[in-house]
């Protein structure tokens, strides 16, 4: 399915991962909706919606920066509306803003549990809740909410510089909201089906090189990290596909990559 002249929303498409999906989509035909919170630079998160923005334009597609912070519904449902002032469709969604931790479960705090349920659970449930009668109403979309190899493994696959460390265990919370994520997008790929719209996970087979994971490892030996690249070529895919092709999948980008030769 072409993705010339669709609107994509992407969250958490200020930097990193988010945004290489977001250029990729535009580089493909799509106008994209960069919905993230960051308006201005930071130390050890460069990056914001307009920078993305500029960028998709001069790729010749439209962009739409939208400040949002995926924690408040309002703020989704305001982005969702400035979306259709805009644009007047949404055939794409990709639930991509995310955080996590490596903070032990007894130094956690009920704080930091509800922050990461909040970002990677909550926010995708308020997404696609706001997103789905739209699609619906069109006759058809795609949802790709992006997890990680956290939501089955309890140890991280990311690596300490120092070799005596070893590898490091996933916060709990990270994990839990992952594996629901991935539970949600299983459900509401057989209930949303019927209406024509895909729901799909991709997740990547490695820690991929971004800024924020780069802020959060510092003591990582980034030789073993992935690019963007296949988390790229897999969002595009999957952002092309309705029901009647691939849904309910939880799908590994580099896997699909390989296998479908992109």
């Amino acid at each position: 399915m072409s993705l010339a002249g669709k609107v994509a929303i992407v969250t958490g498409s200020s930097r990193g991962i988010g945004k290489a999906m977001a250029l990729g989509l535009a580089r493909e035909g799509a106008n994209v909706v960069v919905a993230a919170r960051s308006e201005s630079e930071r130390d050890l998160a460069p990056g914001t919606i307009y920078a993305t923005a500029a960028e998709i334009e001069k790729l010749g597609s439209k962009a739409l920066p939208v400040r949002c912070n995926v924690r408040e519904e309002e703020s989704i449902q305001a982005m969702v509306q400035q979306t259709l002032d805009t644009f007047g469709r949404i055939d794409v969604l990709i639930n991509n803003a995310g955080i996590g931790t490596y903070r032990p479960f007894l130094e956690s705090t009920v704080k930091e549990w509800d922050l990461v349920l909040d970002i990677n659970l909550r926010a995708t449930y308020l997404g696609c809740r706001a997103v789905a009668p739209i699609m619906l109403e069109q006759g058809g979309g795609s949802i790709i909410n992006i997890s990680s190899h956290a939501a089955g493994n309890i140890f991280s696959s990311t690596l300490s510089s120092d070799a005596a460390e070893g590898i490091a265990m996933m916060g709990q919370a990270y994990g839990v909201a992952k594996a629901a994520v991935e539970r949600l997008t299983w459900g509401l790929s057989v209930e949303l089906g019927k209406h024509n719209i895909a729901v799909n996970v991709l997740r990547p087979l490695r820690p991929v090189i971004t800024e924020g994971f780069q802020a959060q490892r510092p003591d990582a030996d980034y030789s073993t990290w992935a690019t963007p690249e296949d988390m790229v070529k897999a969002s595009v895919f999957l952002a092309g596909q309705d029901a009647y092709g691939l849904s309910g999948a939880n799908v590994t980008a580099e896997e699909l990559v390989q296998r479908l030769g992109l």
